[in-house]
């Protein structure tokens, strides 16, 4: 299972395309409210009723966690201790971590990107804390997934779909979408 994460002011673009990309691959991918109600609103005013509360997700069962960007939906992810503490501990055993755009610092604020490569939107380098700026539209460092913003997150979620399901069905999921 993945898990992707909606806090209020979430970048709906890269919340969304992360989701139904996933879903195309075959993943179970479900999103998940930090706000304590299941109706999340983006940040630019479209409300998402979330599949699960973030008490009831099961980080047990979950391959995957997923932070779209947009503010303040990034600083309000940042700000949920059960979510950060989440993050950590999946960093610390190698799970899967991805976040996009203004996300990435929610990882450089939780201390996992010393001396790793990754990605922000420009001009928020400096939140990557110890992380090593490459500019890239997405940057895959070992189990941390991360990528630039609104326009790449086709090339985002298709990445994610590679470090979960291959490269084969990564491609096929591209074509059927006609990316590349």
């Amino acid at each position: 299972m993945v898990l992707i994460h909606l806090a209020e002011g979430f970048e709906e673009v890269e919340a969304l395309t992360v989701v139904d990309v996933l879903r195309r691959a075959g993943a179970d991918a479900k999103t998940v409210s930090v706000t304590g109600e299941k109706m999340v609103r983006g940040t630019h005013g479209v409300n998402i009723e979330a599949d699960l509360l973030f008490e009831d997700a099961d980080y047990s069962a979950c391959e995957m966690i997923v932070l779209p960007g947009g503010l303040p939906g990034a600083d309000n992810l940042g700000a949920h201790k059960g979510l950060t503490d989440q993050i950590k501990a999946f960093a610390e055993a190698g799970k899967k971590v991805a976040a996009i755009c203004a996300a990435p610092m929610v990882f450089g604020n939780c201390g996992i990107l010393d001396g790793k490569l990754a990605t922000i939107y420009p001009g928020m380098e400096f939140a990557l804390k110890g992380g090593i700026a490459t500019g890239k539209n997405v940057t895959v460092c070992g189990n941390i997934i991360t990528g630039k913003g609104p326009a790449l997150a086709m090339e985002f979620a298709l990445a994610l779909v590679g470090e979960l399901k291959g490269k084969a069905v990564r491609d096929e999921v591209a074509e059927g979408l006609l990316f590349e």
